[in-house]
């Protein structure tokens, strides 16, 4: 699994997806954009967009699937409840979750996270020469090392929002969506 908000999804996401599948072996890897996102003061752009987005940017990659689950539950979206969710569906099957440094680095916040640790393997991307993993109690971890990439889901927004060409930084698709229905303008 690997959740985010992807507003918008850009090419880091997609090498870090791409790098899971090959490093992990994996039989397939679900990328569940974010329903209300518990943590966050800024609720991210609306979920129809950011699932459409993910759709052009990851449908093309093998053993890729969206999973819009978290967008459709109702209420806070906790990672905990999108694993049960997939252990109840899939079995005893080896769960992993993808994150990027910066999540793993405050993962003990997340509500339910020694649970997370108990059902799932961490899966923590670092861009660039890793700088050391996190101690979590109880967790099985793995590291995943991206190339240094400087895209930001935050940077990428503010470019959109100036008019700014965006098109090196996300997938040819997601560039004509945001384009197309004026995503991250005054007023979106």
């Amino acid at each position: 699994m690997y959740g985010g908000a992807f507003d918008p999804p850009h090419n880091a996401h997609v090498a870090l997806a791409r790098i899971a599948v090959s490093q992990l072996q994996l039989d397939e890897l679900r990328i569940c954009p974010t329903g209300s996102a518990w943590h966050r003061k800024n609720q991210p752009s609306a979920a129809q967009h950011r699932v459409a987005m993910s759709r052009l940017a990851f449908d093309p990659l093998p053993k890729v699937r969206v999973d819009d689950r978290e967008v459709r539950r109702a209420g806070p979206t906790y990672t905990i409840d999108t694993l049960r969710e997939l252990r109840g569906e899939l079995g005893d099957v080896q769960l992993f979750l993808m994150m990027g440094a910066d999540q793993a680095a405050a993962f003990t916040t997340w509500h339910e996270w020694a649970e997370i640790v108990r059902i799932a393997t961490l899966c923590i991307a670092h861009r660039g020469p890793a700088s050391g993993l996190p101690r979590i109690a109880g967790a099985r971890i793995v590291e995943l090392e991206l190339p240094d990439m400087p895209e930001s889901a935050t940077d990428i927004r503010r470019k959109a929002a100036r008019g700014e060409d965006i098109s090196s930084l996300v997938p040819p698709g997601v560039a004509g969506y945001i384009a197309s229905h004026h995503l991250y303008t005054q007023g979106h």
